[in-house]
């Protein structure tokens, strides 16, 4: 780029149309977000409307896909290794798939659980033993205490004796930690479920709030998905779009 052609810009105005700090748009460089800069012979810095535009596509991008990752994508463009800026991008809308997917198999988990019969046989009137609870969900004790070990039961305890004893409430839990386990579920799950039904208690508020997390998911992909195409002018800009893994970015292309 010709920066004697282009209308040179002082780091207070750059930083001005972001809303940020001088100090801020000079981190910005030294961490690979926006383009190296040249400087006058004064020593002066010499910013550009090249340093605006990705100024504009490192905000928009964080909005989606957060500073940590936003750093990570812009100084691999900007030291010209495209693969790379991809490869960090595509993880960051792989999360959100992976994020997606757990949300649906705790639902389904959950739904398991909703339709299933509280209990094989009649619960005891008062707190159960560990080998009453045994019985009743179809396990055995080392079963329960291995639960109890991951945090998934939690009996109380007698006083004096300190026998393990269940109330209602952990009885159930050990019943759908059984049915889950049956099913496949792997612990993190169970968990999940779990801690939603601990914390709202009905099965209408356990979907209220799976369904709220799912349309938060939505509104995380469109901001990725909008700092995603925000990134593709920007490279298309720059002539660096349609660059293949096998030729990476020349660094001296993407010097602003």
């Amino acid at each position: 780029m010709d920066t004697a052609s282009e209308a040179r810009l002082r780091a207070v105005d750059l930083a001005a149309t972001a809303g940020i700090s001088v100090q801020q748009v000079r981190n910005y460089v030294e961490v690979g977000v926006l383009p190296p800069v040249r400087r006058t012979v004064s020593g002066y810095r010499i910013f550009t409307a090249e340093h605006a535009r990705a100024l504009r596509v490192a905000r928009r991008l964080a909005e989606g896909h957060g500073w940590s990752r936003t750093r990570e994508i812009m100084s691999a463009v900007h030291r010209g290794d495209l693969p790379a800026a991809l490869a960090a991008l595509d993880g960051g809308h792989a999360e959100l798939d992976r994020e997606r997917a757990e949300i649906r198999r705790v639902l389904g988990a959950f739904e398991t659980v909703v339709a299933s019969p509280p209990a094989t046989r009649p619960a005891p009137r008062r707190a159960a033993r560990i080998g009453e609870v045994a019985a009743l969900v179809g396990v055995r004790t080392s079963q329960l205490r291995l639960w109890e070990e991951r945090g998934l039961i939690r009996p109380g305890r007698t006083p004096g004796t300190r026998y393990r004893v269940y109330d209602e409430a952990e009885l159930r839990a050990a019943q759908v930690v059984a049915l889950l386990r049956r099913g496949a579920y792997p612990f993190e799950i169970i968990e999940a479920v779990l801690g939603e039904l601990r914390t709202t208690g009905s099965a209408q508020r356990v979907r209220a709030e799976l369904g709220r997390r799912e349309q938060e998911l939505h509104a995380r992909s469109l901001r990725r998905l909008r700092g995603s195409a925000a990134l593709h002018d920007y490279l298309a800009g720059r002539g660096a779009a349609g660059r293949s893994a096998g030729h990476p970015v020349p660094p001296g292309d993407l010097v602003g």
